[in-house]
């Protein structure tokens, strides 16, 4: 975790439980006010099991936590899942990664399981705050926070507060088109950076062009992924440098909009495609400062975000850390400290 002298903490806040729904796994924590997990748990989501069935696991997940953790009760649950969500009433909607979700109460439940608040919010929108409070954005006031993963969120904090738009859905930044009319984006639409950058975008472009480049190491694994072509690319393999060269140029197109519109001081990203480290980020920081306007390419830094893999179940405990405060609630004011 991220060490900083302005990590934004919740001073005499009481420990929060946070848990975090994937399409893959499920995670499930107690969150101290200094962003610090404990007694997380983690386990496969398993959605063909039927959302009662997950639910009820992530519930037990959460009491092991809570008893692992050994800090005694909770103040508030936070809920963090990829939307769309309608975080005033605490529903998942329809969230494509978990198929049969549909307007499934998660809030009511959880305050039912728990006997203490829950709040609900879109998983990149949770994890932008806790890299704002207590990664990598702890010295920042308009940061951007994307998540480069299987799919591509976003979450963004202006001024200091944390942007949600009129819906609650704002910041949908894997939707940015880079290329009209091009690939399909698992959202409906074409060209979105998400079927660009994703993992999972990554993996599908370089097979499919394994047909044109069968001397590829590529050619010799079964499944690719993108880990496999980050892998490929940094030995020098044409197909995986191909892929990862229109990879990182969509990227910094995206990047370099977003950092237009908002003008922030600091971009943060995370997920696991920013594995890469330096290979992802020195051609993206690269993209932004020749591209952006100024003065916004001056003043934006772009990092890898500090909180790492436990970024999601922290990012929970914020939104529950946001909605137990007295007098606050997550879509308020963000209290500096």
């Amino acid at each position: 975790m991220a060490g900083s002298a302005r990590r934004r903490e919740y001073p005499g806040a009481r420990p929060v439980l946070g848990l975090d729904i994937g399409g893959t796994k499920l995670a499930a924590g107690v969150i101290t006010g200094d962003g610090v997990p404990h007694g997380v748990i983690v386990q496969p989501t398993r959605t063909a099991q039927g959302w009662p069935a997950v639910v009820e696991r992530l519930f037990t997940m959460g009491r092991e936590a809570v008893a692992a953790a050994g800090l005694g009760p909770v103040a508030a649950v936070g809920i963090a899942c990829g939307g769309p969500l309608d975080a005033a009433t605490g529903t998942l909607v329809a969230p494509p990664h978990l198929p049969g979700w549909r307007n499934v109460g998660i809030g009511r439940l959880a305050e039912d399981a728990f006997g203490v608040p829950a709040a609900l919010q879109n998983d990149a929108t949770a994890a932008a705050l806790a890299e704002y409070r207590f990664g990598a954005g702890a010295d920042a006031s308009t940061m951007l926070y994307l998540t480069i993963s299987t799919g591509i969120g976003g979450g963004a904090v202006v001024d200091g507060r944390l942007h949600l738009g009129a819906a609650g859905n704002a910041a949908e930044f894997g939707h940015v088109t880079v290329l009209r009319g091009g690939r399909r984006c698992s959202c409906g639409r074409s060209g979105c950076i998400e079927a660009y950058g994703s993992g999972t975008s990554i993996a599908e472009r370089a097979r499919e062009r394994l047909v044109d480049f069968p001397g590829s190491a590529l050619a010799e694994i079964d499944d690719v992924t993108a880990a496999d072509v980050t892998r490929a690319a940094a030995a020098g393999d044409p197909l995986a440098g191909l892929v990862w060269g229109e990879t990182v140029d969509l990227l910094g197109a995206a990047i370099t909009d977003l950092v237009n519109v908002f003008e922030p001081d600091l971009v943060v990203l995370g997920g696991g495609v920013t594995r890469a480290g330096a290979m992802l980020l020195d051609p993206i920081r690269e993209i932004v400062a020749a591209e952006a306007m100024p003065p916004a390419a001056a003043a934006a830094k772009i990092v890898l975000a500090g909180l790492g893999d436990h970024v999601g179940v922290v990012g929970a405990g914020a939104v529950a850390h946001e909605y137990a405060r007295p007098g606050h609630h997550f879509a308020q004011q963000v209290t500096r400290v």
